[in-house]
């Protein structure tokens, strides 16, 4: 798998990516309109996104099939905050076919070490929900300690969701 931040040029494949994997996905995200991975609605976050990479606010990070254009799995940080806080919060999905392959922990493992060594950020938090096993075990092996529990914490897939909250600190940091 080959691991690069998104560009302008991969809107198509994120639009392929979301579409076909909407059924696999759909449990763990917000709803969203019919037309949110049209190819137009992505050329048009895609132009966001890098005004955001550009000012160090995301990064948005994609893994590759060995052909280089389908995408396998995405992970991004967003909602990045510098000035005393120096945080993010890591967010992820992976292709119902990929799963259970160790893609997902090498492609979060590339989007953490870009955080500390290139962001310079202090704390990555990363969320899920209770039931959401894999995710538990994911961030449990790269690291992340639970921090808490927030009830109905964000609305996922039509329904306000209780969330496991977790953390991984910078270890240069200590």
């Amino acid at each position: 798998m080959q691991i690069r931040l998104v560009t302008i040029n991969d809107a198509r494949a994120l639009s392929d990516f979301y579409q076909a994997n909407h059924d696999h996905l759909t449990r763990w995200e917000p709803l969203r309109p019919d037309d949110y991975h049209t190819l137009t609605a992505w050329q048009l976050r895609l132009e966001q996104w890098q005004r955001e990479q550009e000012q160090q606010q995301a990064a948005y990070f994609i893994g590759l099939s060995e052909n280089k254009r389908d995408i396998i799995a995405t992970c991004s940080l967003t909602n990045i905050i510098k000035g005393p806080f120096q945080a993010g919060n890591l967010g992820y999905g992976i292709a119902k076919k990929h799963q259970g392959k160790g893609l997902m922990k090498k492609l979060c493992q590339q989007t953490i070490d870009y955080a500390f060594n290139e962001l310079k950020l202090n704390r990555i938090m990363a969320n899920y929900l209770p039931d959401n096993h894999r995710s538990a075990g994911l961030l449990q092996n790269l690291g992340f300690e639970k921090e808490g529990y927030a009830q109905k914490y964000l609305k996922i897939n039509g329904q306000w969701q209780d969330h496991v909250l977790t953390a991984l600190i910078n270890p240069s940091n200590h």
